[in-house]
């Protein structure tokens, strides 16, 4: 193992409030009815709630799933109940999450992603008479999961230290 093992900075309350505020508005594009575009607010709801439980807990899942109802015009409570029940799986294992390099990370979130799409497509399914969108619906959380290393280097990125040694600080 060469890689350097890094002493992270505290983070930034303001930071995570941000980059919350930034998956959100990703998360607003007219993507249309395109076919895998990642959830952005799942993404960073699962870092946030893996890196920093105490901060970014399941009130705040529960606050954003309520944005997102409302953005998407679907039953109030749908991703509100999906991002809830993933942030309180994402604390459960955020132990064991971080001893993991980044790629091994996503494939232990993977399960999380694919159960967000497995609860909306449920409360869908179970609320009207909609039918099965196929399985192409969970490219979602392919796509999204594949995106798990690129954040986790975005949003870790404030909090690295440099590398070179400065004699004038203790660590």
């Amino acid at each position: 193992m060469n890689h350097p093992h890094y002493i992270l900075l505290p983070v930034n309350s303001f930071f995570i409030a941000l980059s919350l505020l930034g998956a959100f508005m990703l998360n607003l594009f007219p993507w249309g009815v395109h076919v895998g575009v990642p959830d952005f607010v799942a993404l960073v709801l699962v870092f946030w709630s893996i890196h920093q439980p105490r901060k970014v807990g399941i009130g705040v899942a529960f606050a954003m799933g309520l944005l997102m109802d409302v953005h998407d015009a679907v039953y109030l409570g749908e991703n509100a109940l999906a991002f809830t029940l993933l942030s309180y799986f994402a604390i459960s294992i955020h132990r064991r999450v971080l001893w993991f390099p980044p790629l091994v990370q996503s494939l232990q979130v993977f399960p999380l992603f694919l159960g967000v799409q497995l609860i909306q497509l449920a409360v869908r399914l179970l609320s009207s008479d909609s039918h099965f969108p196929g399985w192409l619906f969970f490219l979602e959380c392919v796509v999204t999961t594949a995106l798990w290393p690129i954040a986790s280097w975005l949003l870790l990125a404030p909090q690295r230290r440099p590398v070179d040694k400065d004699d004038t600080r203790p660590i």
